[in-house]
């Protein structure tokens, strides 16, 4: 099976389960990274956001609440998508946020439509990582931004020992459980420590024509805040 196809299967089935267990096992740090991403969006760039793998639309939410006059959220599971619409109307925002299925590599819409893209977990999930960025730098205005929040693995020694062991023995455990997919678990720790972090991940993104790229690395180096302009 092509792995955008396991990766909707996983997200369809752990979706109703999905923001408590973001939330749990984060320990709530996952909202002060989106809030240091929103950070990252000048006063100029509220115009209009997508927001690539949105999931059930936390950073939709959050990019609205910023100032952001229309976002777009596109993700491949109808599930995850389903919760965030609702999530989306109980707060009153339909005007102002759109989600909807769609896949990063195939995008419907035209050049140059918005001032900022974003990615918040999910760009390690791109079956083609350069395809999906290409189709990201094509979607975006001249002088717009993307921002791309991910995963990423430390670089201190204890840290990144006591990282591995969380995610190798603890999260398959308590995440298989509470969702009751623990194959959902393990694939989380495989993808973040196949992908391709820091400098190396910098220099993919100006291959696929972003300039001005940049890192900066969160809560001891356990997530990277990647940004880079068209």
């Amino acid at each position: 099976m092509a792995k955008k196809e396991i990766i909707k299967d996983i997200f369809n089935d752990i979706a109703p389960k999905y923001d408590l267990l973001n939330h749990l096992l984060s320990m709530n740090i996952d909202k002060r990274w989106r809030r240091k991403a929103m950070r990252e969006i000048g006063e100029n760039e509220k115009g209009k956001l997508l927001d690539v793998a949105c999931g059930t639309g936390d950073f939709a939410i959050a990019a609205s609440r910023v100032g952001i006059k229309k976002v777009i959220g596109i993700d491949i599971s109808a599930n995850m998508v389903e919760i965030g619409c609702k999530k989306i109307r109980e707060l009153g925002l339909e005007t102002r946020i759109e989600l909807r299925s769609g896949d990063c590599e195939h995008m419907d819409f035209p050049d140059n439509t918005f001032d900022v893209v974003t990615v918040a977990f999910g760009v390690r999930n791109f079956e083609h990582l350069e395809l999906g960025l290409k189709e990201m730098y094509r979607v975006l205005c001249p002088g717009g931004k993307v921002i791309i929040l991910e995963f990423s693995m430390p670089e201190q020694f204890l840290m990144k020992q006591l990282y591995k062991f969380y995610f190798r023995h603890i999260l398959p455990i308590l995440g298989g459980f509470i969702s009751g997919n623990k194959a959902a678990y393990v694939y989380l720790p495989e993808s973040v420590m196949k992908f391709p972090q820091g400098n190396t991940f910098l220099k993919i993104m100006s291959n696929c024509g972003f300039k001005q790229t940049k890192q900066r690395k969160l809560t001891f180096g356990i997530a990277c805040l990647y940004v880079g302009l068209k």
